[in-house]
């Protein structure tokens, strides 16, 4: 059995939970919302992420949002950007209209003071994996080189590999983060369904333990600074993207045991993204209790 483990963000034997929630009632009620839900750790989009419009932040948003992070302890926040960025897009327009996208999803990370801003690599669209990770990584040298967001870290998500994704292997992420000047800016986000999709097995301990060793010597743990945790509705390898409940997909309970026992984990926040349906956030409960359930503790 696993001893208690004490995590390095809130200085207790709490795992660092949290779950990816709504700012349609405002920045701060999501993380009223994610102290509800018993979460010290949460994620939200700061802007629609299927729209090109950016949402400008105001004072007020800004000094309520860090006024209910100290009030409620939830100070660790990511954002996701929006999913309509491609940095290798096969047009120079789509490069730029991204680029802009992300510089200003940065530079609101910054003012409501994220440290994390979750981003998918993109799609290379026909141009070619190789010559997408190269626009990738040369897109990422020019967003730190014109903005000054030195206290928020870009963390890339592993994808699933439907379509022309990039990123869906250790391997093709490795590669775009060996080309980023500012190392100390990057990391990376693992997206469980997205990983198994992408042909990672995860569901047994042998299998498990080869996954997290082949991310460990490709791209190392030192790189990994979030878990997105969501069964999968597919099978291995489907590189179909489809989240399901924890414990009802492709994946199974014990997956999920793996990294919730994982003291390499203890101090990597752990979100949920699993599908809401009709119960919202009641069925996030069900989610964050069912994962909380898997932690072995000695009697």
């Amino acid at each position: 059995m696993q001893k208690k483990r004490i995590n390095t963000i809130t200085g207790d034997d709490n795992p660092l939970l949290g779950a990816h929630l709504s700012i349609s009632k405002g920045f701060h009620n999501a993380i009223y919302s994610a102290h509800e839900l018993g979460c010290n750790v949460l994620q939200i989009f700061t802007k629609s992420p299927n729209s090109w419009k950016e949402r400008l932040v105001t004072d007020y948003e800004v000094n309520c949002f860090i006024r209910v992070k100290n009030e409620t302890g939830i100070k660790t926040v990511y954002s996701h950007t929006s999913y309509l960025i491609n940095l290798s897009g096969n047009t120079n327009r789509k490069r730029t209209i991204s680029l802009e996208a992300l510089k200003q999803e940065m530079l609101r990370a910054s003012i409501l003071e994220i440290p994390y801003v979750v981003h998918h690599p993109g799609f290379h669209t026909g141009i070619g994996e190789k010559e997408g990770i190269k626009f990738i990584s040369e897109g990422i040298n020019e967003l730190f080189n014109e903005i000054s967001c030195d206290k928020v870290r870009l963390l890339l998500e592993t994808g699933a590999g439907q379509g022309t994704c990039i990123g869906h292997t250790f391997d093709s992420l490795a590669e775009i983060i060996d080309r980023v000047n500012e190392r100390d800016q990057i990391g990376v986000c693992i997206d469980t369904c997205h990983i198994f999709a992408a042909g990672y097995d995860i569901r047994t301990e042998k299998t498990y333990n080869n996954t997290i060793e082949q991310f460990e010597s490709i791209i190392g743990l030192d790189k990994l600074f979030l878990l997105h945790l969501n069964d999968s509705k597919n099978t291995l390898g489907s590189k179909v993207d489809r989240h399901d409940h924890i414990g009802k997909g492709g994946i199974g309970l014990k997956g999920f045991e793996f990294i919730m026992n994982d003291e390499r984990f203890a101090g990597i926040p752990k979100i949920i993204e699993t599908p809401k349906g009709k119960k919202g956030d009641k069925q996030d409960i069900i989610n964050l209790d069912k994962l909380r359930s898997l932690i072995l503790m000695n009697s």
